[in-house]
């Protein structure tokens, strides 16, 4: 494999994980959807995953997750459980994108770039959806929940069909993300 071949992976891989980090299952359906109509190779041993029998799985795990995160206080629930699940799948979208590299090179970027990357964006989304649950009581989350859902299809897209511009999506996101925590931290606290 060439080295642009392998970066355009890597890029792929990123960009995916990163929308696993706002829908666990919708970046794993965009991946067995381009696996099965032969739009990105998968790994020798992730081929299942390009198969109609996971598209179907996958389809159903995405309507039902999406589901859920309108649903008050669940989509609180869901991301207690997401968090992990995320850089599991993060880590696995990495490792299923990136055919013909050397097994451990795969695993070390996948585990690292693929579940850090979706362990971050997942773990900021729960603070966003804490925050918008204990300001609003709720009623914004639904908000919250679209702009999520949103910004996992947009980034899955853009992974696959052009995955230099995902890239730098994350590289903008990652940006946004440490600069809402630095003026959260300067805000003054009320003293007692």
């Amino acid at each position: 494999m060439e080295t642009f071949d392998i970066i355009v992976s890597i890029f792929l891989g990123i960009g995916l994980a990163a929308a696993v980090g706002f829908r666990v299952f919708l970046p794993l359906l965009m991946v067995s959807l381009a696996g099965y109509f032969e739009v990105i190779p998968l790994d020798e041993s992730w081929q299942w995953a390009g198969s109609l029998i996971a598209v179907i799985t996958m389809g159903v795990a995405t309507l039902i997750e999406i589901g859920g995160y309108y649903i008050p206080w669940v989509d609180n629930a869901l991301d207690t459980i997401a968090i992990p699940l995320a850089a599991i799948a993060g880590t696995a979208v990495m490792v299923a994108t990136m055919a013909d590299i050397d097994p451990i090179i795969t695993w070390a970027l996948a585990i690292i770039a693929g579940g850090g990357t979706a362990a971050a964006v997942k773990g900021s989304a729960s603070a966003l959806r804490l925050t918008s649950t204990a300001t609003t009581g709720g009623v914004a989350n639904p908000v919250v929940a679209t702009v999520e859902t949103g910004g996992s299809t947009v980034l899955s897209i853009a992974a696959i069909f052009i995955p230099v511009v995902a890239f730098i999506l994350v590289v903008l996101l990652f940006v946004l993300i440490l600069n809402l925590f630095k003026k959260l931290r300067k805000k003054p606290r009320l003293r007692a």
